[in-house]
């Protein structure tokens, strides 16, 4: 059976006064996304626990089926889809300059990574400027990957006294929120490796502060940017390739990098796709990508519009685009009616309220499973609260998989083992017997 799960990023939000106090998604005009409902189960799913704000690859991890332990963190996810060569050991941060203000001794964030002017080509000069840096046994090497954003490559100095590798668990510099002061970097507490964590902080402490006397130093520079803030470190831990947890040969199709990253090291094959002016548009391509193909079994389709929607502008515009996705559903529905070996799954990792203080909000968002033996409720419409009054109840994390893997009839019964490795699904090659 092909699975092919839509992930809508952000769709879930919050009631407004504008919208008669529904979510955009209430509020919208969704008829392919109904006739979807009709066809199955509904219900709700949160990647951890309702209330926890998750940020897209943590969540998207999670439903993966993949442990928070093991989690490598954003920068190494964004510098694997973005190219950026590294060693193993090495640890990657993202990075982005910004504007800093002085108030009795203490940074202030003036100005944000979207409100630095300028191109690409203009903001070049400040990461070369500060691109190369060493001390306490580290090298600092940092990388421009989009218009205002960059991966900082923490590596161990060549040199003989070379300090140990560096660490991951270390916290961040930027507060995000204008007007808040700069974090000064810290070991992450109770973390398994105190000691390099230590001397990782040290040296990336001295690196935010050469970065931003250096910048102060050229009047060119400090005009722009006068500061370069890091956050959520990373570095690689090797994962269970996800046809191994799962049994299913499996196909991402995105535009972001982190989900190229995501994809590389869950094993999973790796479709970019560029986000046009058009989302239906593009969400249609993108589901018909799935349709045609033949060599895999398991689809993640994203779409990053409801969240951009939300961050950018306000509940009607979301609830506009969120009817412009359901009209790219159409066909996939149609071919739903008439084919038994086909599931769909459409869901969002998180909600995203717009105009919130908040970058994402941990309410939970809707789900339905559709298919010709998916059980079938009473719910009519795709929507936060619809949902709740749907026959799956509430999905979380992994579950979400397990429950896909179980309607497609590829779940294992738990405690009958063939082989050596406990596994979710039927293994399709096991040792055979042998007489002795």
């Amino acid at each position: 059976m092909k699975i092919i799960l839509i992930l809508l990023d952000g769709i879930g939000d919050r009631s407004y006064e504008i919208l008669n106090h529904r979510t955009p998604l209430e509020a919208a005009n969704t008829p392919n996304m109904n006739r979807l409902v009709a066809m199955g189960g509904n219900g709700l799913f949160h990647a951890s626990s309702p209330g926890e704000c998750l940020p897209s690859e943590l969540a998207h991890f999670l439903l993966f089926g993949y442990d928070r332990k093991h989690f490598p963190g954003r920068g190494l996810l964004e510098a694997v889809g973005e190219g950026v060569s590294f060693d193993d050991s090495d640890v990657l941060c993202l990075s982005h300059f910004s504007k800093i203000r002085w108030e009795t001794g203490i940074p202030i964030l003036e100005k944000g990574r979207d409100d630095i002017p300028g191109s690409r080509e203009d903001l070049a000069k400040l990461y070369e400027t500060v691109a190369f840096y060493e001390t306490g046994g580290f090298c600092f090497r940092l990388q421009q990957t989009r218009r205002n954003d960059g991966i900082i490559v923490i590596s161990p100095n060549v040199s003989p006294e070379a300090s140990p590798n560096a660490s991951p668990y270390i916290s961040d510099s930027d507060p995000i929120t204008i007007g808040k002061h700069i974090g000064r970097i810290m070991t992450v507490a109770d973390n398994p490796e105190p000691e390099v964590a230590a001397k990782t902080v040290e040296a990336l402490n001295k690196y935010l502060s050469y970065c931003h006397q250096h910048l102060t130093d050229d009047g060119r520079l400090s005009g722009i940017a006068n500061f370069l803030v890091t956050q959520r470190c990373g570095r690689r831990i090797v994962q269970i390739p996800f046809s191994k947890l799962w049994g299913l040969d499996a196909m991402m199709i995105a535009s972001g990098s982190v989900y190229g990253g995501l994809a590389h090291e869950l094993g999973f094959d790796f479709v970019k796709v560029t986000d046009g002016s058009d989302p239906g548009r593009d969400l249609k391509e993108r589901i018909q990508l799935a349709l045609d193909d033949t060599d895999h079994d398991f689809f993640h389709v994203h779409t990053k519009v409801p969240d951009e929607t939300a961050h950018k502008q306000g509940p009607v515009q979301k609830k506009e685009a969120i009817e412009r996705l359901d009209s790219a559903m159409a066909e996939l529905v149609d071919v739903l009616l008439t084919k038994k070996d086909i599931m769909v799954i459409v869901t969002g990792d998180h909600s995203t309220p717009c105009g919130s203080s908040l970058i994402h909000s941990g309410e939970t968002v809707p789900v339905v499973m559709a298919g010709q033996r998916v059980r079938r409720d009473q719910v009519k419409q795709f929507d936060e609260v619809s949902a709740a009054g749907g026959c799956l109840g509430l999905l979380r994390g992994r579950e979400l998989m397990q429950m896909a893997l179980n309607i497609a009839d590829r779940s294992v019964l738990a405690t009958h083992q063939l082989g050596d490795t406990v596994k979710t699904h039927v293994p399709d090659y096991y040792p055979p017997f042998e007489l002795e």
